[in-house]
């Protein structure tokens, strides 16, 4: 049974700094593309980061470059997202997700969420102004 366990949300003032991990087990996901989604009220699931676990190539949407990065520990099996200069758009809940076979070979596809088929329960991140 494949498991995917987000961990280290919490609630921080703008600028602070948070890392997310996402303990995956199950299966192998050595071929794996990972993903970090997040979901504000109200509105729908966005996609903010994926990497392949391969290799490490990685994707992020524009409103997060320069801000956060996603990476991998081999050792832990959990893939990681380091948030730095956090802002209160930032507020969500986030999710992490694996797209377990992926098909294309540019990381850069893997910005829906139709293209993931495994999903955690999620971690929430709250930023205050």
């Amino acid at each position: 049974q494949v498991q995917l366990v987000e961990s280290g949300g919490g609630l921080v003032q703008a600028g602070d700094s948070l890392r997310l991990s996402c303990a995956a087990s199950g299966r192998a996901f050595s071929r794996a593309v990972m993903g970090w989604f997040r979901q504000a009220p109200g509105k729908d699931r966005e996609f903010v980061a994926a990497i392949r676990w391969s290799g490490g190539s990685t994707y992020y949407t524009d409103s997060v470059k320069g801000r956060f990065t996603i990476s991998t520990d081999n050792a832990k099996n959990a893939v990681e997202l380091q948030m730095n200069s956090l802002k209160p758009e930032d507020t969500a809940a986030y999710y992490c997700a694996a797209a377990s076979n992926p098909f294309y070979r540019s990381t850069s596809y893997y910005y829906t969420k139709d293209r993931y088929d495994y999903w955690g329960q999620g971690t929430q991140v709250t930023v205050s102004s």
